[in-house]
């Protein structure tokens, strides 16, 4: 087990650039699955979650060839039928969140996957009703076997598409039964279907393998099914929870850094959110500069009321980035309620943040309310842990402004998300260390 060892205080400068999306990496990687031809797809990041998803593809019989970092090609040839069955493969999928992923590929293309409970974050209860519903209306029966502890799901004479309203806008609850659609006989309506970049992303790639699909970046997706997909080449997208915490690292520690080639168009509405926040930035062609500044101004809404940030579907704000927004606002001038609608563990997090002198009221498992210091009073260092992969940059970011060295362990949930994060911060003057417990 290794931690890092943060000496607090120093400010960046220079510039970044953000890994490929973690999240999209996760479904187009699994779309390799429903061919039999290569598919290359680039800027994959090298996190712990990816590695772990490669290696379950090479166990499960597909060839992997790294043609450079962040480059790799996919054939799904000859899928081991007896390994996808195993309990080790069910046991290896339960740990991994991205494996959820796997089933709609497979069921679509072989007519039996096993379907485990994914692992993941500890963030709170994970439903995947949303996607066990949406293979059941494409046909497959379920059926839940104790001794596996995974559910069985079965279509013996393939899927059939049919008309479905999601109970929830599931990004990864969307992307399982799109994939699985576009081999399903006749036509699939999606709606209430989520729309992220990464979702658009993994659409247009399906499409360009030979998928019909129309309502691309709607909530309303129609697929026509076909009976064979063909190989692609496709490139993720730069990674918009990396664009968002370094936003956050700069403004924490009132900092000047440029990011570099964040697909900006593909932000949303995550650039306007900090400025809410009181933060500057300047859009430079695709890049996104920070200006140093001494103060932040948290805004308030026209009618004087306090500011609230909360999560939404896209459009929305991403929840992924609400734990970065918070440790900001520890230090900006104002009061801000953070309010975290998707998971109901995410913001235990900030009783690490009142240890190190933040004014924060957790009101419930849902919303935090922040009073700012506007930098009149310095974080504590302190010793931390990270709970889950946000939780844990949120507490980097705070542990890098903080006054004195602190350590925070359980860093492998931060490298599950950020590739060589103390590295890339290192090269921008931040003093991390990384070091054996």
């Amino acid at each position: 087990m290794s931690q890092f060892v943060i000496e607090g205080g120093h400010r960046l400068s220079g510039e970044i650039t953000p890994q490929g999306a973690k999240n999209e990496a996760l479904q187009v990687l699994n779309a390799v699955l429903l061919t039999s031809e290569p598919v290359t797809i680039d800027n994959i990041p090298e996190i712990l979650d990816i590695i772990n998803l490669i290696e379950l593809f090479r166990s499960m019989g597909v060839k992997v060839t790294r043609n450079a970092k962040g480059s790799y090609t996919f054939v799904a040839d000859s899928i081991d039928k007896e390994y996808v069955s195993s309990k080790d493969f069910i046991q290896r999928c339960s740990k991994l969140r991205g494996s959820i992923m796997v089933a709609g590929p497979l069921l679509a293309r072989f007519g039996k996957v096993y379907f485990p409970k994914p692992g993941g974050d500890k963030i709170g209860r994970r439903r995947v009703d949303t996607h066990l519903v949406g293979m059941m209306n494409l046909g497959a029966t379920l059926e839940y076997e104790k001794e596996l502890k995974a559910y069985l799901l079965e279509a013996k004479d393939g899927l059939t598409g049919k008309y479905m309203l999601l109970d929830e806008a599931s990004v990864t609850g969307t992307a399982n039964i799109l994939m699985a659609a576009t081999l399903a006989k006749g036509t699939t309506t999606i709606y209430n279907a989520a729309c992220e970049p990464y979702l658009q992303q993994l659409s247009k790639m399906l499409v360009r393998m030979g998928a019909k699909i129309e309502g691309i970046g709607s909530n309303l997706l129609t697929v026509h099914g076909v009976t064979r997909l063909s190989g692609t080449v496709h490139t993720v997208l730069p990674d918009m929870i990396e664009v968002g915490s370094f936003i956050g690292m700069a403004a924490l520690t009132r900092s000047s850094i440029t990011i570099k080639n964040v697909s900006y168009d593909n932000l949303g509405i995550i650039p306007e959110q900090f400025r809410r926040l009181g933060v500057k930035l300047e859009q430079r062609g695709d890049d996104i500069y920070v200006p140093e500044q001494e103060s932040y101004v948290i805004d308030s809404f026209l009618d004087g009321s306090i500011m609230t940030i909360a999560d939404a579907p896209w459009p929305g704000l991403t929840p992924d980035l609400l734990s970065v927004m918070l440790v900001v606002a520890t230090q900006c001038k104002g009061s801000v309620l953070i309010h975290q609608k998707m998971f109901e563990s995410r913001l235990f997090f900030v009783d690490r943040l009142i240890d190190m002198g933040a004014q924060i009221i957790l009101c419930d498992p849902h919303r935090a309310v922040v009073i700012g210091h506007d930098h009149n009073f310095q974080l504590r260092a302190g010793n931390m842990s990270s709970p889950d992969i946000r939780a844990g940059i949120a507490l980097l970011i705070a542990a890098m402004s903080a006054k004195g060295t602190s350590r925070i362990g359980n860093i492998e949930q931060i490298d599950r998300g950020y590739e060589d994060i103390d590295k890339r911060l290192n090269a921008l003057g931040a003093h991390i260390s990384r070091v054996e417990d």
